[in-house]
């Protein structure tokens, strides 16, 4: 593929990548909202926001297969439009059940389109040979922070409806500009129509599947306190620091402004620390960071606190992904990020769950355990080296 071919398919994956966190993000800060549209309590919610993590787990599992009968350009334009239908739907909802059957459809498309485009994201590292996957990754932090301070600005004046009904129709015309500019782009790893003749790829031996899930657990163990903000923190805010609607909104778009900057310094990070440094010095600072935002009683050393996690919970993910990929190509890529999703989406739930038990601030410290934890395997694996 000529150059300009493949600044064109960087600039259209960006693009959908800013997307998604964009949407995502418009999503999680009416989820207070929307709870008490619903009348749901906190475990209630918790199931009910499983209905993302059901839905992202089933699509996971096969999207892998429909990008390579039908392309991960077209599948991820497809579920792109999925995403921004789903996310209308929520405020049509008036029972924590009907919450749950809607969040189906929003999961199911949002865990299709991070497979599809993480995938057209690997082949595009591989061809230009530059370490750009934080570049990516910056892109949907981006956009989750316009989608929450967007929101933050509306959430005093209009109610969800109009919100998510505008950020659909919003979501629609920029997949309707990017869509065409990826499609005229021809995948870097064809369809399986097209690929006769193609070798069938190497089995791995069971060490090397043994790393590929440890390195996956990285990301789960990140990501999982990227979920957790995303769908709890703004609710911790408002109820338990006494925030207004619009400065709890604030709160996860700190969060998501300091991911965006410390994911855009990745690669230079990299460079100088490389990748044991990087998940050290990140996992210990994203687990400072947020016992401080769960545990202070005062909201500006909260949003302090959500900040410094989000900065330090960076790069975490996209090192582990890249370790993976290392080690076994594009199929240890697909295992390490469906467990990181995984972990995204199952978190927020579990959350949920703990709350009910003890208290809101006590199951956000889960997220700093789980960040020690992704150090310790980060130090653990130290001197693993690609085969």
């Amino acid at each position: 593929m000529p150059g300009t071919d493949l600044v064109r398919l960087r600039l259209a994956l960006t693009a959908f990548f800013a997307l998604d966190g964009f949407v995502f993000a418009g999503w999680v800060v009416r989820i207070p909202a929307i709870k008490e549209q619903t009348g749901a309590s906190a475990s209630e919610l918790g199931l009910a926001l499983l209905g993302v993590s059901a839905g992202a787990v089933v699509t996971m599992t096969l999207t892998g297969r429909l990008c390579r009968r039908y392309g991960s350009h077209l599948v991820t334009v497809v579920c792109a439009v999925l995403l921004c239908v789903g996310v209308a739907l929520p405020p049509l909802t008036h029972s924590a059940a009907a919450l749950g059957t809607v969040l189906l459809l929003f999961g199911a498309a949002y865990g299709g389109i991070n497979v599809a485009f993480n995938s057209a994201a690997v082949d595009l590292v591989a061809a230009l040979r530059r370490p750009i996957m934080p570049s990516f990754h910056a892109a949907f932090s981006l956009g989750g922070m316009i989608g929450a301070g967007l929101g933050a600005m509306v959430a005093g004046s209009l109610s969800p409806t109009p919100h998510l009904w505008g950020l659909a129709a919003l979501g629609l015309v920029m997949t309707a500009v990017a869509g065409r500019a990826l499609m005229r782009c021809e995948p870097l790893t064809p369809a399986e129509d097209n690929r006769a003749g193609r070798t069938a790829p190497r089995r791995l031996d069971r060490r090397t599947r043994a790393l590929v899930i440890v390195f996956g657990l990285i990301a789960l163990c990140t990501a999982y306190g990227e979920g957790a903000l995303a769908d709890w923190g703004a609710l911790h805010l408002e109820e338990d620091l006494d925030a207004s609607p619009g400065a709890a909104a604030i709160g996860y778009s700190l969060f998501a402004l300091a991911m965006t900057i410390g994911r855009l310094t990745g690669t230079t990070l990299l460079e100088r620390l490389g990748r044991t440094r990087t998940i050290l010095v990140g996992g210990s600072t994203a687990a400072a960071g947020m016992l401080l935002g769960a545990l202070s009683p005062s909201l500006p050393a909260a949003l302090f606190g959500y900040a410094v996690t989000g900065l330090g919970l960076a790069n975490l993910f996209p090192v582990a992904i890249e370790r993976a990929g290392a080690l076994a190509g594009p199929n240890g890529v697909a295992t390490a990020s469906t467990l990181g999703y995984g972990g995204m989406l199952l978190g927020p739930p579990a959350i949920g769950f703990m709350a009910d038990w003890f208290s809101l601030p006590a199951a956000l410290t889960s997220v700093a355990v789980l960040a020690a934890v992704a150090t310790v395997i980060g130090f653990a694996t130290r001197h693993v080296k690609a085969a």
